[in-house]
């Protein structure tokens, strides 16, 4: 857990002060290639080389973290707020409304992430909004099932039934009540869904229906470098791959390790 929280934390501070490097002139301008070599090897004064175009590919790697963390936490937090919210309702109100989110919920489960998010990408374009909605999409069943197989076991408690008594509503009951006791997994579960949406936006990238060309992203900048790494062109392959890589196995184990300390339950609970 701890080793997934300090390459989180690491990322995160990258994407948080690549901008500040620039300011300071350790970085370049991510989207400058003009002025420099094609294919120049990494050295003292290119880091980890230059692409074929002459982007640097330290520049675009740093900045890659920033475009990831961008997407995914707006990708995961769209699914929460629709997910988490029709979870709720459909465990506590249950009857036809129930049964019809559970057809719609399971149905878009069934349904690969990737295949689900480059569809998506086909209809709603490129941009960092955009690539957003088309990844969450997959993520809200999960939401979905996790609240509302935990609402289902908690409204039968004293508590809940001791608000109904008293006159509390619907609304009442799920947002005073219900809400606290049933948000425990969701941390957990959006830490994990943000490794899996980094490797969907990667995999988005590399089809060229993830981001703007112009925007420093590793699935984008991967699928420009293999065209050279035959030919021994190595460094523009292996730094955003790597970057890629790190993040995604810091997110996981952070992920499994919370799941772990908080609640034991949430792999059982996703299962049903």
């Amino acid at each position: 857990m701890y080793v997934g929280l300090a390459l989180t934390l690491f990322f995160i501070l990258l994407a948080f002060f690549a901008p500040v490097l620039q300011a300071i002139g350790i970085l370049q301008n991510p989207t400058e290639f003009l002025s420099n070599p094609m294919h120049e090897a990494p050295s003292g004064k290119y880091w980890f080389g230059t692409s074929r175009l002459g982007y640097d590919v330290f520049s675009r790697t740093m900045f890659g973290a920033q475009a990831a963390l961008q997407v995914v936490i707006v990708a995961t937090a769209l699914s929460m707020v629709i997910g988490v919210p029709l979870g709720m309702l459909s465990g506590y109100t249950g009857g036809k409304l129930d049964k019809v989110l559970l057809f719609i919920m399971d149905s878009i489960y069934t349904l690969p992430g990737l295949l689900l998010s480059v569809t998506l990408a086909f209809v709603v374009g490129r941009g960092i909004l955009n690539a957003a909605i088309a990844i969450s999409i997959a993520y809200i069943p999960q939401y979905y099932r996790v609240v509302r197989n935990h609402t289902v076991s908690v409204k039968t408690e004293v508590f809940i039934e001791a608000a109904q008594a008293m006159g509390a509503n619907t609304w009442q009951v799920l947002s005073k009540y219900l809400f606290f006791n049933v948000i425990q997994s969701v941390p957990v579960l959006f830490t994990l869904n943000a490794a899996d949406a980094i490797l969907v936006l990667g995999g988005l990238g590399f089809l060229g229906l993830g981001l703007p060309d112009e925007v420093p992203e590793w699935g984008h900048d991967l699928k420009q470098a293999l065209e050279a790494l035959p030919t021994g062109i190595w460094w523009t392959t292996l730094f955003p791959g790597l970057a890629l890589t790190l993040m995604v196995v810091g997110l996981s184990l952070f992920g499994e390790g919370l799941n772990d300390l908080v609640n034991p339950r949430l792999r059982k609970q996703i299962r049903n």
